[in-house]
């Protein structure tokens, strides 16, 4: 680490341009690209090749934050491993893994190997060297992006056969290809070095292997020590500052190594780190997800200091007189995941179609490749920089493309159950209640009071007749299945409410959110334990046991606001208004001459509430919270509905 002096003026001018940084990568994945992308053209943009706010001496000198968000992208490669999760399609995942990895490594080092004489970094090594250089860049070709396989997994609610398999395979990806490395790296070293591959060889590094293993193992027990105190505040720090110590402790034992023995001892940090992150995750003696979640919530300002400094460390003249051999690496990279990929397939029976399309769910690459690359970087400092700004710039274009071909083969293998579209209003406010009981018909009664068009259905009616309620419709059904829904026209409801088993509500609350669209779905909530499958979902939750606690609190606390919200004033109500009306777009709430006794709460646009004043614009879609009057509340949401 360089002189805390000097390092202090430094860390604020960068801290400057980070925060620059998140404002840059916010705006690209609202242009649709992906975050790091914004992140590395910030560090490009403040480089020494553009602005100069970083000349190449002081991205030398941050080069410890490099290896600090290094070890972090290593901890949480292998806290994504779950081995609960792999093991069921274990053959599957292990034959496309090997596919991929012995086509990808085979193809990449070779590819390599004939576009060396069109490299300048490479033009004048040895045949030694360049062999060194291209099986380093062949592990890298390998790697992939589970945390941008699993961001859209998650956002299309993709499960099945082929988005299993490939998640299994994307995950143990990251913990082959940093073994790979680990020894491909040591290789290099030796070709580099002019050290013959002998037994003597091969035994050391076995023993580095070994080594880096035991020590993954030491780190995850000191983790668990960690995890285990109640100061949760110095637990993130503290794994940065181990993670760290994992590299100072490689670079010791290499330098002490050199200095007193007859050979080099290389320890692979990332290996080290990617165990403990397995480790911690997956052993039963653990059993916590308390480190995963860490890394989780506090991966976004680590990715940031990463992809600026990676960026602004790119040497832009070297990328100008090799962009076509990186489009030319990016082609034989897909042209070998497709084969891999079909081959392994191929070899554990799955699907033929799956087997032709499922490269395209692997291109995506980010997080370990960049780290691999940076890794040489640093491993190498003579041409390492060089290397680095070649494989990044194929990183960057797998990047862009790779999220968007996944989300594609996705739909295409008809795995992606994402929420549909929500229907335009229809003028007509309607509510579907699951559940033959007291509270549904109270509800019902309550709802049909404030002019809803509500129905209770329920297989109990089914079963023992329809209960003589002449002020509640009552329809009986066979099933919750989604036959039975379209039967009921829940695609029409505005609102659909369940109150039976959590199994039977989360069935429902699927169908409707994957085939309809429904605006609001509301659950009535059993086991705590499966808060977050509804919150998923975007149902809106009610905990009974919890639910009476905070209404309790509310009365105590501030009893004519929850009387208010709670319906129990007399003439008074607060409603949700949705603004269909396009001639009151762009509108301000002053200028829409509300009635008096009328007040605007909030307004929430696109999932985000808005702190609203006189001088907030409405938007056409805008949800719209209100108290008043029943009579002016009805007038302004006649005027707020009015289709125009």
């Amino acid at each position: 680490m360089p002189d805390s002096l000097v390092l202090i003026p430094i860390l604020f001018s960068f801290l400057v341009i980070a925060l620059a940084s998140k404002e840059i990568g916010s705006f690209f994945r609202r242009l649709g690209l992906p975050l790091i992308s914004g992140f590395l053209f910030t560090g490009i943009i403040a480089g020494p090749y553009v602005l100069k706010l970083l000349s190449i001496e002081t991205a030398h000198q941050l080069v410890f934050l490099e290896e600090v968000a290094l070890a972090f992208i290593a901890f949480a490669a292998g806290s994504e491993l779950n081995w609960e999760e792999v093991r069921h399609r274990l053959r599957s995942i292990g034959l496309i893994t090997g596919g991929l990895v012995l086509v990808t490594l085979t193809l990449g080092t070779l590819a390599l190997l004939f576009l060396a004489d069109f490299l300048p970094f490479m033009q004048e090594m040895p045949t030694a060297s360049r062999v060194a250089v291209a099986i380093l860049a062949g592990a890298i070709l390998v790697a992939r992006s589970p945390s941008g396989a699993i961001a859209v997994i998650n956002e299309l609610r993709a499960k099945g056969r082929f988005t299993q398999t490939v998640l299994g395979v994307t995950v143990i990806m990251d913990a082959v290809v940093i073994t790979i490395f680990a020894v491909n790296i040591s290789i290099a070293d030796a070709l580099l070095t002019n050290v013959s591959v002998s037994p003597a060889f091969l035994l050391l590094l076995l023993a580095e292997l070994a080594a880096s293993v035991l020590l993954g193992l030491a780190l995850a027990w000191i983790i668990r020590l960690i995890l285990n105190w109640r100061l949760a505040v110095v637990k993130f720090p503290l794994f940065l500052l181990l993670g760290y110590g994992v590299f100072l402790l490689a670079e010791w034992t290499r330098h002490y190594s050199h200095d007193f023995l007859p050979f080099e001892f290389l320890l692979e940090p990332l290996l080290i780190c990617m165990i403990a992150g397995f480790v911690v995750t997956n052993n039963k003696k653990y059993s916590s997800h308390e480190f995963s979640d860490i890394l989780h919530l506090n991966a976004l300002p680590v990715y940031i200091v990463f992809f600026t400094v990676t960026g602004a460390s790119l040497q832009l003249d070297v990328l100008a007189s090799t962009w076509p051999i990186a489009l030319a690496l990016f082609g034989v990279r897909v042209g070998s995941i497709f084969l891999g990929s079909f081959i392994g397939g191929s070899l554990a029976g799955e699907p033929m179609f799956h087997n032709r399309v499922r490269w395209l769910a692997f291109i995506t690459q980010a997080g370990v490749g960049l780290g691999l690359a940076q890794t040489v970087a640093v491993t190498f400092p003579e041409w390492g920089q060089s290397f680095a700004t070649l494989i990044i710039s194929v990183i960057v274009l797998n990047e862009v493309i790779g999220p968007m071909l996944f989300k594609w083969v996705i739909h295409l293998v008809g795995e992606s159950h994402s929420r549909k579209p929500t229907p335009d209003f229809d003028g007509s406010r309607d509510a579907l209640i699951f559940g033959l009981e007291d509270q549904a018909f109270a509800l019902a009664r309550q709802l049909s009071a404030h002019g809803w068009n509500t129905r209770v259905a329920s297989r109990s009616a089914a079963k023992h007749g329809v209960p003589e309620m002449s002020d509640v419709q009552i329809v009986p059904i066979s099933d919750l299945s989604l036959e039975t829904l379209r039967s009921l026209d829940a695609g029409k409801a505005e609102a659909i409410v369940t109150l039976l088993s959590d199994e039977e509500n989360y069935q429902i609350c699927e169908l409707a959110y994957e085939h309809f669209g429904t605006d609001r779905l509301v659950i009535r909530l059993h086991d705590r334990a499966n808060f977050e499958r509804f919150h998923a979902l975007g149902a809106l939750i009610v905990d009974p046991d919890t639910a009476i606690i905070g209404l309790l609190e509310h009365f105590v606390r501030a009893p004519t606001a929850t009387s208010l919200v709670m319906g129990m004033e007399e003439g008074q109500d607060v409603v949700d208004l949705e603004m269909q009306n396009r001639e009151l777009d762009g509108r301000a709430i002053r200028d829409l001459s509300l009635p008096v006794d009328v007040l605007v709460l909030g307004v929430s646009r696109d999932g985000h509430t808005i702190r609203s004043h006189g001088y907030t614009r409405l938007r056409t879609g805008d949800r719209v919270t209100v108290v008043g009057s029943e009579e002016s509340l009805e007038q302004i949401s006649l005027r707020f509905e009015a289709q125009v």
